[in-house]
């Protein structure tokens, strides 16, 4: 199984939401935090590399359906999500990025 994430960043102020998918959740964190060449624009310039949430798929298909589906959302039910997983909005990064 190669396991694949759905994830939500967040600014320092959490004003500003950005959702991605990727197979190595270390490695794209790392890529927002140092934004390294070709990073998202959108990250860079909203300073969006504090993850306060994600989820993990078994298919790479799977983790891009489900983005789809979350990116769909009003704002409203994104905070909901994310507060259910992480009711405080603590920076997870740590957990992964090293």
């Amino acid at each position: 199984m190669n396991t694949c994430y759905v994830y939500i960043l967040t600014n320092k102020n959490k004003t500003v939401l950005y959702l991605g998918v990727t197979n190595d959740l270390s490695r794209r964190l790392s890529e927002h935090i140092n934004q390294v060449d070709n990073i998202n624009a959108f990250t860079r310039r909203y300073n969006c590399h504090h993850l306060i949430y994600f989820e993990q798929y078994g298919s790479i298909e799977d983790a891009i359906e489900r983005e789809k589906k979350i990116k769909g959302w009003r704002r409203e039910k994104k905070e909901k999500l994310i507060n259910d997983f992480n009711p405080s909005w603590k920076f997870l990064e740590g957990d992964f990025y090293l």
